[in-house]
C-alpha cells in the first residue's frame, strides 16, 4: 500500500487536469473493508477550525445487502463526542457512494488491513466542500504513509495547511459502549 500511494498520487493528478472523476479502489471488496478503523488524518477546509481540538475518531464501516454503505463516526471533541450515521447508496460503480445526491464518498484506495483513503465531497447551496480522510486499523500512523497522504493532498486541489494529524483517542473519550 505504501508504495501504491504515490502512484495513486500521480495518477490523481492526471485524472483531474483531464477532468475526470475522483478514481476508487478497482474491485473494492466490501466484506474486507468493513469494520472498525480510525480516522487518523484528515484534511479539508471545513476542519480549518476544529482541527486543534480533534482527536483520533473511530469509524465503523458496514455494507448492507443491496451494496449501500453505512457508516457510524464518533468524533471526541474537547468536551463532548460528536455522533453520526451515514447512508451512502451504491452509485453504480464499485467504491463510490452517494446520500442525498449532496454528498459523494469515494474509496479511493486500501490495502484492507492496514490503511485506506477516502475522498468526500459535499454539495451544498452554499460553498461546496471536499475532504481527505486517512483511516488506518490502528491509531498508529507510520511516518511514511502520513508523507504519502500528505503528498496526495495538492492532487485533490486542498492544499497542506487544511490537514490535521489527529492525535489519539482513548476507549473512554469515544462514546463507543
Amino acid at each position: 500500500m505504501t508504495a501504491a500511494l504515490p502512484s495513486l498520487a500521480l495518477a490523481v493528478l492526471c485524472l483531474l487536469q483531464a477532468g475526470a472523476q475522483v478514481p476508487v479502489q478497482p474491485d473494492l471488496d466490501t466484506e474486507k473493508f468493513a469494520g472498525m478503523w480510525h480516522v487518523t488524518a484528515i484534511t479539508s477546509f471545513s476542519f480549518l477550525k476544529m482541527k486543534d481540538g480533534m482527536k483520533s475518531s473511530m469509524a465503523i464501516i458496514g455494507f448492507m445487502p443491496e451494496g449501500d454503505l453505512a457508516m457510524k463516526l464518533v468524533w471526541p471533541l474537547m468536551d463532548k463526542c460528536q455522533k453520526f450515521e451515514l447512508l451512502f447508496q451504491q452509485s453504480g460503480q464499485a467504491g463510490h457512494y452517494a446520500a442525498q445526491e449532496k454528498r459523494d464518498l469515494h474509496v479511493m484506495e486500501t490495502d484492507y488491513s492496514y490503511c485506506a483513503v477516502l475522498h468526500e465531497a459535499h454539495h451544498s447551496e452554499g460553498e461546496p466542500s471536499m475532504a481527505l480522510q486517512l483511516l488506518t486499523v490502528e491509531q498508529d500512523v507510520s511516518p511514511q504513509l502520513l508523507q504519502e497522504f500528505m503528498e496526495l493532498i495538492p492532487t485533490m486541489g486542498l492544499t497542506e495547511d487544511m490537514l490535521a494529524i489527529l492525535p489519539k483517542s482513548g476507549p473512554e473519550g469515544t462514546g463507543w459502549q
